[in-house]
Formats: structure tokens, sequence, C-alpha cells
């Protein structure tokens, strides 16, 4: 039977995303599913006493049934659940430090997926060379939606917003003289959880060159508040911008269309998403400083720098094995022996990773 107060407690959990966090109605309801594992697994034990329950939650979780089948789950669903569960965790001890004073942080940070489950995980990215061959390929004079698609290619790498956020970018949200994006909801950008910033795009000038020229056609032939990424009619073998609201799956449409811009430039095919992996990359690997690497960060909109961190660190690894072999008088060859960097600090505490990457930082810069 589920401890009531541990339900409780998890709704006022969502109560607190909803509210706080700003997270939206759908993102809440897969926090809930994720969510139930926990107190079903908890059963009658509250959580302050979850370090006793047997078996540990991992253990758990790889045994799951659902529709009377084991292992029902798959490794995706159980990543996702136990970094649900570990926020969750850090957020009780944190507001309910007195109830929570018994349960060890060393065990909320030890949760992890159960092992032998973990995703392979895609390190795929756009590089800046990549995106040069798209921009580089010969457009035919009055096709403008091959040109529309270049400067999109462009404007994804240099600005890192997701596919979603371009397909409802109003030409007013872009500054170029000032390499800044208003991502605001309220001029009908789309963005993660209905979060608003300005954000900045890189300076890399043959991109920002591309990005301009589309913009000042734009500029002149449709009013502000149209899509950035303008749809276009087509007449008896002609092409027009369209004044018409972009439609519902304008996600899809620009994925169709980056498809057709990289088979046109012979290159292996790359989502939209990963132009945003691919400007993290880019701005990671010159990050000097941790101040630097807060501004990836927020330049991401991530709430966090553990975020940041989670989803980028794999991409960045061989470049973060390198350099600290360059710091510590190690050689490559070293530290491959002594295991995958990568895995190393994923195994640290968060405390120890956060220093670890502020005497890194500093070496850096000096």
């Amino acid at each position: 039977m589920v401890n009531r107060e541990n339900y409780l407690l998890v709704k006022s959990y969502l109560v607190y995303l909803s509210q706080v966090s700003q997270l939206d109605a759908r993102s809440i309801g897969r926090y809930w599913s994720y969510l139930r594992h926990l107190l079903l697994w908890a059963d009658e034990t509250t959580f302050s006493q979850s370090a006793t329950v047997e078996p540990a939650f991992p253990a758990y979780l790889a045994e799951v049934r659902l529709d009377g089948k084991a292992g029902n789950l798959s490794p995706v669903t159980m990543k996702k659940i136990t970094q649900t569960t570990k926020r969750f965790f850090t957020w009780a001890k944190m507001t309910y430090a007195r109830k929570f004073r018994g349960l060890p942080l060393a065990w909320i940070d030890a949760l992890r997926a159960p092992r032998g489950t973990q995703p392979a995980e895609d390190h795929r990215y756009v590089t800046l060379d990549e995106v040069r061959r798209l921009i580089a390929l010969d457009v035919p004079e009055g096709d403008l939606a091959s040109w529309r698609d270049q400067a999109a290619a462009a404007l994804l790498f240099v600005s890192g917003m997701r596919v979603g956020a371009l397909g409802t970018l109003p030409i007013e949200a872009l500054d170029l003289p000032n390499r800044a994006v208003k991502q605001w909801p309220s001029l009908g950008v789309a963005t993660k959880n209905g979060k608003s910033a300005t954000t900045y795009l890189l300076d890399i000038p043959d991109l920002l060159s591309v990005v301009g020229s589309w913009d000042a056609f734009i500029r002149d032939h449709v009013s502000p508040n149209a899509a950035w990424y303008t749809p276009t009619d087509h007449n008896w073998g002609e092409q027009r911008l369209s004044t018409e609201p972009v439609g519902s799956n304008r996600n899809v449409a620009i994925a169709r269309r980056m498809r057709k811009l990289f088979t046109t430039a012979n290159l292996p095919y790359k989502s939209p998403h990963k132009f945003r992996h691919g400007h993290a990359v880019y701005a990671l690997q010159r990050a000097k400083t941790m101040a630097d690497y807060k501004a990836v960060s927020m330049n991401l909109m991530h709430d966090d720098i553990r975020v940041t961190d989670g989803i980028y660190a794999p991409l960045v690894s061989d470049e973060v094995r390198q350099r600290v072999g360059q710091l510590t008088g190690q050689t490559t060859a070293r530290l491959a022996a002594n295991g995958d960097l990568a895995e190393l600090i994923r195994g640290m505490p968060d405390i120890q990773v956060s220093q670890a990457l502020v005497v890194i930082a500093e070496r850096l810069a000096q």
C-alpha cells in the first residue's frame, strides 16, 4: 500500500515544478508517471527511510513487471526514472531538511539506472565544417526555399536554439546587430516548458553573413511579425514568400528540408537538434573559465550547469581527456589505461565534479 505521506510529498514536488520551475502540463504528467514507480517501490516506508528499503531502487526497476511481463521498462525509461528520482530526493532534502536529515546525500547521489541497461548514447553532432559545406552549396537564382534552408542551418548552429523555436521565430525576435535572439513566448516563440530568455549568437563571421543576407531580404518583403523561416509558395516554377501563418507541423517540414540539404551536400543526415549539440560542443571546447561554462549553459536555456554537463560531457570527453592529460603531465594513453574519463566523471559526486571543473577551468585560463 502506498504511504500517504509519500504520496502528498510527490504531489507537493509536482506543484513546485509547475509553479516555481514553470514546467508545462505535459512535462508534469511525465514526471508523475516516473515518480509513481518510486511510490510503489517504497510501499509503506516513508521516503526519509528510503536507504533501508530492499531491494534497492535500481534493482527494483530492473524487475518491474507491467502487464505481467518482466523487464518491461526500456533502458531509456529507467534512466529517466532514476534521474527524476534523484532530483526529487535532492529537492526533498533541501526543502524538508529536518525530516530528511537521516537520508544520506551519498545514497541520493548513488542513484543510477540498473547496470547493463544504460542506453547507448548518440554522440553525433553537426560540426562547423559540415555547416560550412551546407552553406557553400550553389543555390539556383530564385530558389528561395534552398536559400532559406542554408540560412536556417547557419542560424541553428550559431544560436543553439531548438528547432521548435526556429520554426516559430518571428523576424522581430532576431537582433543581428547585437547578435541576440529573443526567445520569448510573448512573441510567439515556442520554447521548451515555455521558458523566456534572450540568447546570443556565436561570432562566426561566414555563418553570420549567410544569416544576415536572408534576414535583410525577408525584412524587405514581409512584416516584422512574420516567421523568420518563412514559408514559400510555388507557382509555375517560380517561388515567392508566403504570408500564411506557419503550420503545426513546421518542425517536421524543417527536418525534411534539412535532410534534402544534407543529401545535396553529400553528407550523412543529422537532425536539426544535432545543430544545437554542435553549437554546445563548439562553445564548450572554447570555454576557458567557469564563467564561460556558465554562459554557455545559460545560452542553452538550461536551469542548471549540471544539466549542460550531463548532456554534453560525453560529446566533449575526448577534448577533456586531451586537456586534462596536458594539464597533469599524463599522456592520453595513461588516461585511457585508467578508464574512460567520462565514466570517472559520472561516478563522482556532484560536488566533486564542480570542484574538478573549477580547477580545470582555472588552469586553462592561465
